[in-house]
C-alpha cells in the first residue's frame, strides 16, 4: 500500500473517531437529562454521519474491534491493525481531552463506560450487540455495492437499537476505543476488560458467522425470494447483455 494513502487512511480513522466521540461525549455533558432514547439516537446519527464522511477513505472502522474482525477474515492485512487501532484510541483520547477542556465545570462526570449489571451480564451484552453490529456491517458493506450505499443508515440504526437495549446495563460501548479513551485519561480501568473482550469477540464472531452463512449456498439461490435482490440481479444481467453501438 502506498505510504501516503495509508497515512491518509490513518488520519481519517483518527479524525473520524475523534469527531464521533467528541459529538457523543459533548452532547452527553451538555444534555444531562437526555434519557436513553436521546442518547441512543445521538450515537446512531453520529455513527451514520461519520461512516458516510470517511468510509470511502479508510473504511470507517472507527473501532478496534471492527478492525480486528476484518483482519481475522483477511479483509485488511494484520500488519495494518496496530496503526489503525492506535489512531482510533488516540482519537477517543483527544476527544475526551477536548470535551473536558471545554466543559471544565463537568470534570467530575466520567465519560467512559462502567457496567451497572453483573460482569457476566455486561460481557454477554457487549458480545451480542457487537455481534449484531458486525453482522449487519458485513451484510451491507462487504459484498453488494448497491446495498453498501445503505451501510451508514443500517449501522446507525443498529447502534441506536443496541444503545436502547444495552445502554442502561453495560453502557452499550461496542467499541474498545470509546471505553478506553476516557478510562486512560481518568486513570479508571475498572471493568474495562469487559469492553475489550466483549466487543472484540463479538465482532469476530459476527463477521465469521456471516461469512459461513454466505458460503453455504450460491448468492442467487439464497436471495431468489427477495424481490429487491432479484431485481438487482436481473438488472445486472440486462446491463451485461446490452451491446454498445459502434
Amino acid at each position: 500500500m502506498n505510504n501516503l494513502l495509508f497515512s491518509m487512511q490513518l488520519v481519517a480513522e483518527f479524525l473520524g473517531t475523534y469527531l464521533l466521540m467528541f459529538a457523543g461525549f459533548a452532547a452527553m455533558v451538555v444534555n444531562k437529562n437526555m434519557g436513553v432514547l436521546g442518547i441512543a439516537a445521538l450515537w446512531g446519527l453520529d455513527t451514520m454521519v461519520m461512516i458516510y464522511t470517511v468510509g470511502h477513505v479508510s473504511g470507517a472502522h472507527l473501532n478496534p474491534a471492527v478492525t480486528i474482525a476484518f483482519a481475522s477474515c483477511k479483509r485488511i492485512a494484520w500488519k495494518y491493525v496496530p496503526a489503525y487501532t492506535l489512531a482510533q484510541v488516540l482519537g477517543a483520547i483527544v476527544a475526551t481531552v477536548t470535551v473536558r477542556s471545554m466543559f471544565k465545570e463537568d470534570q467530575s462526570q466520567f465519560l467512559g463506560t462502567i457496567p451497572v449489571g453483573s460482569d457476566l451480564q455486561s460481557l454477554g451484552l457487549e458480545f451480542l450487540i457487537t455481534f449484531y453490529l458486525m453482522f449487519a456491517a458485513a451484510g451491507t458493506a462487504m459484498d453488494n455495492p448497491a446495498v453498501g450505499e445503505l451501510t451508514g443508515l443500517v449501522i446507525g440504526a443498529v447502534v441506536t437499537i443496541n444503545s436502547i437495549l444495552a445502554g442502561p446495563i453495560s453502557g452499550a460501548s461496542m467499541n474498545p476505543a470509546r471505553s478506553l479513551g476516557p478510562a486512560i485519561l481518568s486513570n479508571c480501568y475498572k471493568k474495562q476488560w469487559i469492553y475489550i473482550l466483549g466487543p472484540t469477540a463479538g465482532a469476530i464472531a459476527g463477521i465469521w458467522f456471516y461469512n459461513a452463512m454466505k458460503s453455504v449456498k450460491p448468492f442467487d439461490e439464497v436471495t431468489k425470494f427477495f424481490p429487491f435482490h432479484r431485481r438487482l440481479a436481473q438488472n445486472k444481467i440486462q446491463t451485461t447483455n446490452t451491446t454498445i453501438p459502434v
